[in-house]
């Protein structure tokens, strides 16, 4: 049998069997491209990612009691095995914030998990990741320094982000609870109160299996997705946002009057197991906005729209005091590795928003759930999915 239609077969059996929230492909959203076992960034052997999900009270904000809609994801490259990988970043537009990228830069290596969570907990979950290190005997040297990684989007329009609810606990509980495997999407971990293209956003993900010369490689994306504008809404090449124009509306109360729309914020993570050098991960993470682009991100003023990509292949890269040797794939073999992520970045965007349910958060503020029905009937109308 031809081992990437055992693949996508797996893929369909599996995904039948855990009765799971229905994802884009579940709703015959067409995508290209044939997705790992798992449809995640989790197809990429080692990875492992976790989640601390923080879903309290209603009404009124109180600031520092709530409502509370936020919470943490930890993406851990080679599961609690501390092996530095390859990895490198861009920035589409540099309205956020992701820790620890002076360094990737520099050295070219990812040393410490990547986290995700609120604006305003960036500080708090970069320090309880080396409090976490020291816990667990992360590091085995006595002396010893890192930079953790820690990127965010915005949710103060369903949580009370000025309560800093975020806790050294709730660090510690994503990296903890990290596995591999299936990934629950939507309003989980730190895209737990995001909105995205005018509904409700959040946490979402995707892969793609792909054949070098003899080789198969997987490309797993994994996105905290907090951006656009309704309007630009666009699946399976469907200017959805338009048809959906007066349908479901998110309804905030006294929003900044400087707030404009398409506000916000994604953060993109990319891994593959594909022999890649740093120069050539940052061409990876340059890839990203090309799938955001497809779904109907701008790269608008307001929003911070910041990618990472990493390799886990030559596991013996990172060395303190040998030489070592390194395959590395050439150039004139990446473009396919380019075309999954553009097509991994489109589906777990969608993935995110499919699984994402309506939420309302402080004052009544309320985000609604992509209509799935509406969805696929709109579809139906221009001929992307089989009447």
């Amino acid at each position: 049998m031809n081992q990437l239609f055992f693949i996508v077969a797996s893929f369909f059996v599996f995904s039948a069997s855990i009765g799971q929230k229905q994802r884009a492909r579940d709703l015959r959203i067409p995508f290209n491209g044939t997705p790992g076992v798992f449809n995640a960034i989790t197809d990429v052997k080692g990875v492992e990612v976790g989640y601390s999900t923080i879903i309290s009270g209603s009404g009124k904000n109180i600031r520092g009691k709530g409502p509370v809609r936020t919470g943490v994801t930890a993406i851990l490259p080679r599961g609690r095995n501390n092996n530095p990988v390859f990895a490198n970043w861009y920035s589409l537009n540099g309205n956020g914030e992701m820790t620890g990228t002076t360094w990737i830069t520099e050295s070219g290596f990812l040393e410490t998990p990547i986290m995700i969570t609120n604006t305003n907990s960036v500080g708090v979950v970069r320090d309880a990741v080396l409090k976490w290190f020291v816990k667990t005997g992360w590091y085995k040297e006595n002396f010893w320094y890192t930079y953790p990684v820690v990127a965010e989007t915005y949710d103060g329009f369903l949580n009370d982000i000025y309560g800093f609810h975020v806790k050294e606990e709730n660090a510690f509980e994503a990296l903890d609870s990290a596995k591999s495997g299936f990934l629950k999407e939507g309003n989980i971990g730190g895209g737990t109160g995001m909105m995205c293209l005018g509904f409700k956003g959040g946490t979402g993900t995707a892969s793609r299996i792909v054949k070098i010369k003899d080789s198969i490689y997987t490309v797993g994306v994994l996105v905290q997705s907090n951006f656009g504008s309704k309007r630009n809404l666009t699946i399976a090449g469907v200017p959805v946002g338009i048809e959906l124009k007066d349908t479901l509306n998110n309804e905030f109360k006294g929003a900044p009057d400087y707030r404009q729309e398409g506000d916000g914020s994604i953060i993109v993570v990319v891994a593959t197991d594909a022999p890649l050098l740093p120069h050539q991960l940052k061409r990876i993470a340059a890839r990203v906005p090309l799938g955001i682009g497809i779904v109907g991100g701008k790269g608008e003023n307001g929003s911070g729209d910041i990618f990472i990509a990493f390799s886990t292949g030559n596991p013996t890269a990172f060395q303190r005091s040998s030489f070592t040797k390194l395959d590395e794939l050439p150039n004139d073999f990446i473009n396919p590795l380019f075309d999954a992520t553009v097509q991994a970045t489109e589906e777990a965007i969608i993935n995110a928003m499919v699984a994402a349910e309506t939420m309302e958060g402080i004052n009544g503020n309320k985000s609604y759930g992509l209509p799935h029905q509406l969805v696929v009937d709109i579809l139906k109308k221009y001929n992307r999915i089989k009447k």
